[in-house]
Parts: C-alpha cells; structure tokens; sequence
C-alpha cells in the first residue's frame, strides 16, 4: 500500500507539472496575442516589385501600420518560382512578425511541379487569409485574325504549327494555358518566359501568339490596343468587363486566376492568426479599399483560415492532376 501511495503522489505531481506547463503555454501566447504587434512587421513578397502581390500587400502594409501603430515593411525575395521567399518565411520564427503575401498557385502547384522543395507547403505554413482575386483574362496578338472566344478556338486547332503561348513556365498562367490545352484540345507550343511582364510585353509586340494573365497586370494594355482579350477566367461575368465572355461557358468549371494571400509560419500561434485575419477583413471592407480593389480589377476574398485552408488543399490535388496528365516538367 506504501508503494502504492507514492506511486500516486508522484502519478498526482507529474499530471499537475503538466497541466501548469500547458496553462502557462497557452497564457504565454494569449499574452503574446494581446500584445501583438509590439515590433515592426515583415512581409515578404516572393515576386518582383510591380507585381499583384507587391501592390496589393503594400496597399495592405500601409492599412495594417495605420491600425496598429507600428510600422509594415515589404521586402521582394524573387526566384524559383517563389519558392525561394516562401521557404524563407516558412522558416522563420512563428510569432506573426514575418509573413507572406503570395499568389496562393505558387503554393498549390509547386509539391508537384517541384518535388525537391526545401519545404512542405501545407505543413510547414498556416493560412491567414485571402486578400484579392483577379481573374486569368485570355488576350491574343493583334496580328491573329480573330475577335471572339469560338473564332480562336478554330483558328488555333487549324494551323499547320501549333500558337505559341507565352508564359514563366510552371507558373499560374502556363499551367491555365496548359489547362485550356486539355480541355478545348488546343496544341499550344508553350514559350517560356522569367515572368509575365516579359511575355506580355512580347504578345504586343506580335512575337508570340496568346497568353493569360491576371486582369490587374494585362488589362490596362488591352484597353491600350496593344492586344485582344478573347476571354475571362472567372466563374461568372467580371464586374469590370461585364460583356466579356467567360471561358467557364465553354468549359464548365474552367476558373484561373491570381488568388492573393497571406501566410504564415504553420506554429504562429491560432490568436495571432485570428487578430491578423480579422484585421485584414476589417480593412478590405473598408469604402476606400472597396474602390482600390475595382481599380485594380480585383475583387476582396473573406475566407475564414480554415476555409482557405481546405480550399489550398483541393487545390493542390486538382493541379496535381493536370500537371501529371500534362506532362508538365519543369528542367
């Protein structure tokens, strides 16, 4: 009985150190919740400054220093197809205070696209939050002689040599131009580029045949006349375009675009995450915010952490599988 009784003594003082040490921990990041942000925030933009994602997190940036009072620095990390400043915000330490704003596809499609990532996207960061969506538009040269969707389609299935479609191979737009190709039975012959700035700039110069890109970065050019928009890849009519035919009429289910978001190391604490995605569901509410995101063609997103969450993962596996019927390879 004697055993016994210290057997339970001790059984009784281990449970207790355990369960302080868990209360403490869960204290410790309530308080560092509260507190937060008490020290300057980074984002880190793993493209080229003028990009979707530069713009919007520095619109983003600016809104968030405002509110908290402390200052949002944006940093631009490019390279590897945005994997080199994922990898390094997914590496940082957890506390809220290093953070990621990224077309979400570089996330989605990258397990697949590249096997030999240094990180585990779905693991190794957390969603915080959906900023913008700015939907694929479908533009052709101006040299091409077609003015509707169906007139494309035609003319492209009847060259002797496939359209060249410009495009950062293994990139948002290259993987929709390769999803159109399944699915409308268009053999494109896919050019690659460092980045869609550089095949745009070539579509108005007539060097190469078709690309896609988000509204925000190829439409001021379309309304230019420096190229044709065929097509939206938006699930419905998109309100700035609202005449534009969307690629979903002819294929059911065809949506591309640039969804923009924030991340976070995947053990940034749940009560850092909450504040800074009710924050920023706060400020893109916000009338003025309203108005900048219909200039830029972009339409606000207020997805919860963990509807994003479900959705990055349904993503993920539907890439997956056009990448694999694709053949998609990046050398």
């Amino acid at each position: 009985m004697h055993k016994s009784k210290q057997h339970l003594l001790k059984l009784i003082a281990f449970v207790s150190i355990a369960v302080f040490s868990v209360g403490s921990g869960v204290a410790q990041a309530q308080d560092a919740a509260a507190s937060y942000p008490n020290k300057p925030i980074k984002i880190i933009v793993p493209f080229a400054a003028g990009g979707a994602s530069d713009v919007l997190s520095r619109i983003i940036g600016k809104k968030l220093a405002e509110s908290w009072g402390q200052p949002v620095v944006v940093e631009n990390k490019p390279g590897g197809n945005a994997q080199i400043g994922a990898a390094m915000v997914a590496k940082s330490d957890p506390d809220g205070y290093t953070l990621l704003v990224v077309d979400l596809s570089a996330l989605t499609q990258a397990p697949t696209l590249m096997p030999t990532l240094t990180y585990n996207p779905e693991k190794d960061l957390v969603p915080v939050s959906v900023i913008a969506y700015s939907p694929h538009i479908l533009v052709v040269a101006n040299k091409l002689p077609v003015k509707t969707y169906d007139e494309f389609v035609a003319y492209a299935k009847s060259q002797k040599n496939p359209v060249n479609f410009g495009a950062p191979l293994g990139a948002a737009p290259h993987l929709a131009g390769v999803l159109l190709s399944q699915k409308q039975g268009i053999p494109f012959n896919f050019i690659g580029y460092k980045g869609g700035a550089q095949a745009i700039s070539d579509l108005a110069g007539g060097q190469i045949d078709v690309t896609m890109n988000s509204f925000l970065a190829t439409y001021p050019m379309v309304k230019s006349g420096n190229f044709k928009m065929i097509a939206v890849a938006s699930p419905n009519r998109f309100g700035p375009i609202p005449d534009t035919l969307t690629i979903a009429e002819k294929i059911p289910g065809y949506v591309t675009g640039s969804f923009q978001g924030m991340m976070a190391p995947a053990a940034t604490p749940p009560a850092v995450i909450a504040k800074l995605h009710n924050e920023i569901n706060k400020i893109i509410r916000q009338p003025d915010m309203q108005k900048q995101f219909a200039d830029l063609g972009s339409a606000p997103d207020t997805r919860s952490p963990a509807e994003l969450r479900k959705w990055m993962a349904d993503e993920t596996k539907y890439w997956a599988k056009v990448i694999k019927d694709g053949n998609v390879k990046l050398d």
